[in-house]
């Protein structure tokens, strides 16, 4: 089992609210054969299940706060790549 692990700052200015953590949650559920972990570092939150909009807003990510993924299983790299893309556009929010 392959596992990818990748740190990003949130770039969003009202951070990972309702409708940017609803499309990073829609992706990470569309990820049937893979885990998918979410921790918020600088709050020290512990890492929870990225699949579910409760447990992606319990962590409070705020704007310019480090959070952590980590993919288990099949694919994860290419899987962690899509999640580069949805943070560096903002998850198509503006600035």
């Amino acid at each position: 089992m392959t596992t990818a692990v990748q740190k990003f700052i949130v770039l969003n200015k009202i951070g990972l609210h309702a409708r940017p953590a609803a499309k990073f949650v829609k992706f990470a559920s569309s990820l049937k054969q893979n885990e998918v972990w979410i921790e918020n570092i600088t709050r020290q939150t512990t890492r929870v299940n990225a699949k579910s909009i409760i447990m992606v807003l319990s962590t409070s990510i705020q704007q310019n706060d480090e959070i952590q993924i980590t993919i288990e299983g099949p694919n994860s790299m290419v899987a962690m790549q899509e999640f580069a893309d949805m943070f560096k556009a903002r998850f198509g929010e503006e600035e």
